[in-house]
């Protein structure tokens, strides 16, 4: 099926009124799609049609997605198209209605030119190259987090180019799950699993995965909750893709509540509300957030000070005691520096409440400290770009987004200098620790929630390859020859601490030679991980890759029936122009 061009299939929408036209939010959101150019697709414009109206968020539970589930690739391209027609009527009321105050939002649609984008990343350098002789051992913290692959999908979707600094690899990986085997003790909160694969990108280099799955937990049986809604409600917040699609996400979780969790709501714009208060009626707090409204500033420091007072006023000893924070982290009164509200979280995180951050819209929004206040927070960050993204991270993964089954998970690896000369950790360039931080139970690590995976790739150099780094000239700076020894490439060291103990466990497990040796291409679930891996550093511009581009990512990535997976193989080559015309 092949759609008209973009300029013909979707109208502009001006900003005059019509007397007729009901507007959904109460704002009017200025449509105007042909502004985007040639990188403007058919299930961008679908998913632009979601983002500005959530309430259209039934379509994804028609029988047509259903179809788009389970089905492959031409049904994906298929039911896109007809999404997109079926709601360019009510694209089209999305403009008529008038804005409070008479102001008018473009940028639930239309992105910041360049230079004017005000967003915020914390950007880090590609992991580099390390000398298994001068340096054995990698250490560092897990880190579950998923916002970034969420916001990257969201700016490829919208035609635009994806800063590198944007991009944290581990994140891309992890959104995904993997066939990692649930743990056989119950005592021990999570397997570890590791295999190695030829790269596909460097024949000298393997990759060797090393994979974490923490044990599920059913709804019925987690502990009871009490969770704080930190909802920003300023001025910022007023377009289509943040305040409405943030109560269409709380509204998500309050549905997927049991009768026995609590819930308050804290609300901040340029003074602090508390709304809801120690709440187990889900019409109420789905009432409080339905009235919800965007003006103001942004005293974002205050409200977090007051979310946190309110969570241990209803502290559940034993339970999930929680804060959900939704905002796009444009603080801009009060407590408004990152540092400042880095100190206040880790002075409140040891009383045993929990920090999530859920991170809404475009433009002016500030990854950088929401990813930060919540690794601080013992938390987790998650990236809200659509209403099928609320429902997947509230109530699909719920148990994992709220549950902590292990806390300060760090992970440690040695390398055998006689099988392996030079290494590289892929990703996880912020979560990077000392090796004595490993056994030090001061230092904070990540968490993993219920039925939390964690993955983790390191490209290795088996000793006698050629490798990155040139040999050196003088002998007393080269490595040592060293016997085969035990037939161990490595060995992974994991620490953890269960929720209510301070002092951490332990796991040790080697990895046998033998997988170096009959190590071959990556196939099936292996492959996908490599693939994803793939794509993050290419979209951090890692020249590592040598001319492996997307095409060869998609093509690495395969077939796939998982919904999420598809639709990565669609961005692999969105991103690399190599879709079909009508989805560029």
């Amino acid at each position: 099926m092949r759609l008209p061009d973009a300029d013909r299939c979707v109208p502009t929408i001006n900003n005059r009124r019509s007397s007729g036209a009901e507007n959904v939010h109460g704002a009017a959101e200025m449509t105007d799609f042909r502004r985007k150019g040639p990188m403007l697709d058919a299930g961008g414009a679908a998913r632009r049609a979601i983002a500005l109206h959530p309430s259209l968020a039934s379509v994804i539970s028609s029988p047509l997605f259903s179809l788009y589930r389970s089905s492959g690739e031409t049904c994906m391209r298929a039911h896109l198209a007809i999404t997109t027609l079926a709601l360019l009527p009510v694209l089209a009321l999305a403009g008529c209605g008038q804005a409070p105050g008479g102001s008018v939002s473009y940028e639930a649609v239309n992105d910041a030119a360049p230079g004017e984008n005000g967003e915020r990343y914390d950007g880090h350098p590609v992991s580099p190259v390390h000398q298994v002789a001068a340096e054995p051992v990698s250490t560092f913290a897990v880190d579950v987090d998923t916002g970034a692959y969420a916001n990257v999908r969201r700016m490829l979707l919208g035609g635009r180019t994806v800063p590198a600094e944007a991009v944290r690899t581990e994140e891309m990986i992890n959104y995904f799950r993997y066939d990692y085997p649930l743990p056989d003790d119950p005592s021990v909160p999570f397997s570890v699993t590791t295999d190695i694969a030829t790269t596909p990108w460097n024949p000298g280099t393997r990759l060797l995965r090393i994979g974490l799955r923490g044990y599920d937990v059913a709804r019925s049986q987690r502990p009871p909750a009490n969770l704080v809604f930190m909802v920003d409600v300023s001025g910022s917040m007023q377009d289509a893709d943040k305040l409405p699609l943030v109560k269409q996400a709380l509204s998500t979780l309050a549905d997927a509540l049991r009768p026995d969790d609590s819930i308050s709501i804290v609300t901040y714009a340029g003074f602090v509300e508390t709304l809801v208060e120690g709440s187990h009626d889900p019409a109420e707090i789905k009432a409080a957030l339905d009235g919800l409204a965007a003006s103001g500033s942004t005293a974002g420091g205050p409200a977090l000070e007051r979310a946190y007072d309110t969570a241990r006023a209803h502290f559940i000893p034993g339970g999930i005691n929680r804060i959900v924070m939704a905002t796009d982290g444009d603080f801009n009164v009060g407590l408004s520096d990152r540092e400042s509200l880095e100190e206040m979280v880790r002075r409140n995180r040891e009383d045993g409440v929990t920090l999530t951050t859920l991170g809404f819209g475009q433009g002016n929004y500030n990854d950088a400290m929401m990813e930060a206040v919540a690794d601080l927070g013992n938390g987790n960050h998650a990236y809200i770009d659509s209403a099928m993204e609320a429902r997947k991270v509230l109530d699909e993964e719920l148990s994992s987004t709220l549950f902590t089954i292990a806390r300060d998970v760090k992970v440690q690896v040695e390398f055998n200098p006689a099988l392996v000369s030079q290494y590289r950790l892929i990703g996880y360039e912020n979560r990077g620790l000392a090796e004595q931080d490993f056994a030090d139970d001061r230092v904070d690590a990540g968490e993993i929630g219920a039925g939390h995976q964690v993955t983790a790739l390191y490209e290795i150099v088996p000793a006698g390859e050629a490798g990155w780094l040139a040999p050196r000239r003088y002998a007393a700076n080269r490595a040592p020859v060293v016997p085969a020894g035990d037939g161990e490439i490595a060995t992974v060291r994991l620490r953890y601490k269960l929720p209510e103990e301070t002092r951490s466990r332990l796991i040790e497990k080697p990895v046998a030679s033998a997988l170096l040796a009959e190590a071959s291409m990556p196939r099936r679930d292996m492959a996908f991980a490599v693939a994803v891996a793939a794509f993050g550093q290419k979209l951090r511009g890692d020249r590592r890759l040598g001319d492996f581009g997307y095409a060869d990512i998609a093509r690495l990535a395969g077939s796939q029936n998982d919904y999420w997976r598809q639709e990565f193989v669609q961005l692999a080559r969105l991103a690399g122009h190599d879709a079909d015309p009508w989805l560029r």
